[in-house]
């Protein structure tokens, strides 16, 4: 079974500890890994910094994008209000001109129908 650390296999790293061991002696390891644990400590600490200074500062530009959506949606209701509102007058306008055109055919279908008859 191979176990794959950062495309580094386990016979590898058992390599690299024996190399490790053999330039800085035994003593020595224990002071390096220490230091490397406080080097991933502050280098986590600095990554955190930044997350949370990414998130403080993408909060403000969140709210601008959500006051600007929300003023397009006003406005598009605006429109939408404002057109329901023409077209209905529209409709009823059209629908007066239909009842005038059908009022005037059938008056002048009778008319029509009177004259026929004499």
């Amino acid at each position: 079974m191979t176990c794959y650390l950062l495309f580094i296999s386990g016979g590898e790293i058992v390599v690299v500890l024996l190399l490790a061991l053999l330039l800085f002696g035994s003593k020595a390891i224990p002071d390096i890994a220490k230091t490397v644990g406080k080097g991933l400590n502050e280098f986590r600490k600095a990554t955190s910094d930044i997350k949370r200074e990414l998130n403080e500062n993408t909060s403000d530009i969140k709210k601008d994008f959500s006051s600007i959506s929300s003023d397009i949606n006003r406005t598009t209701n605006e429109i939408k209000n404002e057109l329901n509102t023409n077209t209905s007058d529209i409709k009823k306008g059209l629908d007066g001109i239909s009842s005038d055109i059908s009022e005037g055919t059938s008056n002048i279908k009778t008319d029509i129908n009177d004259n026929l008859k004499y």
